[in-house]
């Protein structure tokens, strides 16, 4: 009888066989597999995500040689501002306050698993691409790994952009309003949320640009187009970075609103050059005169089975002389066939 340890391991070792590009390099499965290597590739995701929490939760609070701990570097805006506009507490220099019981362990905990994603990023994603890759052609994957590595930058970029713009935007709010009659001293949960929705809105407004260039890419919208919309793409930055920043304030509003103008006209750009290298190569085809709805020209020439007066193929018994069962058919396969029938 066998050991169930044993087959339990087979078994095992098989389904990682099936899903190896070796042994399964298509990347088949049937829909219980699929559900199958969902659930392992969101359980590894998942692992990897609480792993970065961990460690987000611990660098909150501790510096890792040059680098500055979380904490630090979220309340550094803050602590930028004069201090004869801003709080400070005798003995404790730069903090913000703590309304609530647990505010600030529920503070560190969300913090540190937001830093802690960005940290393992790698880990995750990699789970998300292995569990979409097999379905892609080697094209398909080319392109989604080009979009996957520009949307990090993009976003990385966006989200630098905001942590350089929000001491400027805290000092003109803070320190050009209310004269001597405020004193500024932030509650943790809601700067701490202020800080975390700036980077995010400016990291995903970055992605538009991406999502221009690639839906030219594919086909969807043309140079000529994206020219003759510019000024409404303009003009729907600037409203856009309006209501998107919190706060409203002017800085965080010109600069996002800017930066996606500038953004945008470069994607438009590539668009313009994807264009011209893409008619330049239908020219050479010879595809050029040919409108968009016309039926593509080819060569077609019949063999002898399409001639309608051609020779009929002896093999299927219905040559001259020998067909089957038909008028006329005495011939030997004749007598053969009928008596196959009877």
């Amino acid at each position: 009888m066998a050991d169930p340890a044993s087959e339990k391991r087979e078994r095992r070792g098989s389904a990682r066989r099936r899903r190896s590009r070796r042994y399964n390099p298509d990347g088949t499965m049937t829909l219980i597999e699929h559900v199958y290597e969902f659930r392992r590739r969101l359980a590894y995701a998942l692992l990897a995500i609480v792993g970065g929490g961990i460690l987000g939760f611990i660098w909150f609070g501790v510096s890792v040689g040059p680098i500055s701990s979380l904490g630090d570097l979220l309340t550094a805006p803050y602590c930028a501002l004069p201090t004869d506009v801003r709080i400070e507490f005798e003995g404790r220099g730069c903090t913000l306050l703590q309304t609530q019981p647990f505010e600030a362990f529920l503070i560190q905990l969300k913090v540190g698993i937001a830093g802690g994603m960005v940290l393992v990023a790698p880990l995750w994603l990699y789970q998300l691409w292995a569990f979409i890759a097999p379905g892609l052609y080697s094209k398909e994957r080319k392109y989604a790994m080009t979009f996957v590595g520009f949307a990090s930058v993009l976003f990385a970029g966006g989200a630098v952009l905001a942590y350089l713009v929000v001491p400027t935007a805290l000092r003109f709010l803070v320190g050009n309003f209310g004269g001597d009659q405020f004193a500024t001293a932030l509650a943790g949960d809601k700067y701490i949320s202020f800080m975390l929705s700036v980077l995010v809105i400016f990291g995903v407004s970055f992605e538009f640009p991406l999502l221009v260039v690639m839906l030219n890419r594919v086909g969807v919208v043309k140079y000529e187009q994206l020219k003759r919309w510019r000024r409404g793409i303009t003009f729907g930055i600037f409203v856009f970075a309006a209501f998107a920043t919190p706060g409203n304030d002017p800085f965080s509003m010109l600069a996002l609103a800017v930066a996606l103008v500038l953004l945008c006209e470069l994607a438009i750009q590539i668009a313009r050059l994807h264009d011209r290298k893409l008619e330049r190569k239908r020219r050479e085809e010879g595809w050029s005169d040919l409108a968009d709805d016309e039926a593509a020209p080819f060569e077609y020439t019949p063999s002898s089975i399409d001639e309608p007066d051609g020779p009929e193929p002896s093999a299927s018994g219905r040559g001259k002389g020998g067909s089957t069962g038909g008028k006329g058919g005495s011939g030997p396969a004749g007598s053969a066939n009928t008596d196959d029938i009877t």
